[in-house]
C-alpha cells in the first residue's frame, strides 16, 4: 500500500471529462452500481473515479417482468426496463448519501419525451453532489411512434440542446451502438451542445431456451453487455475520437486493466466498468493500482499520454 501511494504521488491518473473531474479515470457504469451503497462492504466508494447511478426516470418505474437477465457466452443479457424510485427519492435519500461519502456522482436520466429529459435535468440543477448527467437515449420517444431517441440524429440533437438549456451541469449522452453510422449520432450530439459523450450502451439481443422452446427473457429482448461487446466498443470509440472533439467516458466489456488501456488508446478520457463489476466488486481499485503500476514500468507521467495514442501510428 505505501509502494501504491508512492506511485501516485509521480504518476497523474487525474482528468477531465468534459467538466467532470475525475481522480482517476476508473468509472463505474449506470446500473451495474445502484448508488454505490450497495457496494460499500467491498469497495471504498470514494476512490472511485465517478459513480455513475441507476438510470433514473421522473416517476418511479417498477420494469420489467422476470426473468429479466441471463448470462451468455461471454456477457449476459439484461432487460431491467429502467427499475427505479423516481428522480424525488434519487435526490432526498441516495444523493445525500454518496455527498457524505464524498463520492463523484454523476446522474443517469431517461424518459419517454423530451420534455421529461429536460423536466428531470431542472430538478436536478442547484443540487450539491452532482457532477454531471448522463442521458440514456436509449429509450424510445412515445411522440414518435416509440423510435428510440438515440438511433435518430435529430431526435440526439433535441434532446441535448433542452437539457442543456435546463442546467449548467456537464451533459454526457450515453450512444447507442444499434446504429448504422455512431459518429453521425456523434456529431448531432456535439452539435446540441453536449460536453462528453459516453460510448457504449448495450447491444440488443436475445436468448432461447431449448427445453421451453421459447425466449428466456420475458421481454424476449435484451442488452448484451461484457467482453462479447469490447471488440465493438472499441471500433466505436475509435471511429468516433477520429471525428469528433468532444471526450469520451469508454465502456463495453472491461474486465482488467489491460481493456482499460484499450480503451485510453483508442481515445476515451476516462472508462466505465460495469458486468465485469458483478465479476469482481472490487474491479474498479484493481483497475486502478494495476494501471498505475503500468503507468511507471512504461515511464508514464500522465495518463494524458496514453489517451488517443493508438491513433498515433
Amino acid at each position: 500500500m505505501k509502494k501504491e501511494m508512492e506511485i501516485s504521488r509521480e504518476i497523474d491518473i487525474s482528468t477531465d471529462l468534459g467538466g467532470i473531474k475525475l481522480n482517476n479515470p476508473v468509472c463505474a457504469a449506470s446500473g451495474t452500481f445502484g448508488y454505490g451503497r450497495e457496494y460499500e462492504p467491498y469497495v471504498d466508494i470514494s476512490k472511485i473515479g465517478a459513480v455513475i447511478v441507476k438510470g433514473t426516470t421522473l416517476e418511479p418505474r417498477a420494469g420489467n417482468p422476470p426473468p429479466r437477465i441471463i448470462e451468455t457466452a461471454s456477457g449476459m443479457l439484461n432487460a431491467i426496463g429502467l427499475e427505479n424510485p423516481g428522480i424525488n427519492e434519487f435526490l432526498n435519500t441516495h444523493l445525500p448519501y454518496l455527498r457524505e461519502n464524498n463520492v463523484t456522482v454523476i446522474a443517469n436520466i431517461a424518459g419517454n419525451t423530451i420534455e421529461e429529459y429536460a423536466a428531470i435535468a431542472e430538478m436536478i440543477e442547484g443540487n450539491p453532489g452532482v457532477a454531471g448527467i448522463e442521458l440514456n437515449i436509449s429509450c424510445p420517444n412515445v411522440k414518435q411512434g416509440g423510435l428510440q431517441f438515440g438511433t435518430d440524429p435529430q431526435m440526439v440533437y433535441e434532446v441535448v440542446k433542452a437539457v442543456k438549456e435546463k442546467t449548467t451541469l456537464p451533459v454526457m449522452p450515453k450512444l447507442s451502438p444499434n446504429v448504422t453510422d455512431i459518429v453521425e449520432i456523434a456529431r448531432a450530439s456535439e452539435a446540441g451542445g453536449a460536453d462528453a459523450l459516453s460510448m457504449i450502451n448495450t447491444l440488443m439481443g436475445m436468448a432461447v431456451d431449448i427445453n421451453t422452446r421459447k425466449p428466456f427473457l420475458a421481454n424476449i429482448f435484451g442488452g448484451l453487455s461484457g467482453p462479447a461487446i469490447k471488440p465493438v466498443a472499441l471500433r466505436m470509440i475509435y471511429q468516433v475520437y477520429r471525428e469528433v472533439k468532444l471526450p469520451i467516458l469508454g465502456g463495453g466489456g472491461i474486465v482488467n486493466y489491460r481493456d482499460a488501456l484499450e480503451f485510453l488508446m483508442v481515445g476515451a478520457t476516462a472508462i466505465s466498468v460495469g458486468t465485469g463489476i458483478f465479476i469482481n466488486p472490487q474491479l474498479t481499485e484493481e483497475i486502478v493500482s494495476n494501471l498505475l503500476h503500468y503507468m511507471q514500468e512504461n515511464n508514464v507521467a500522465s495518463l494524458s499520454e496514453l489517451v488517443g495514442a493508438a491513433h498515433q501510428a
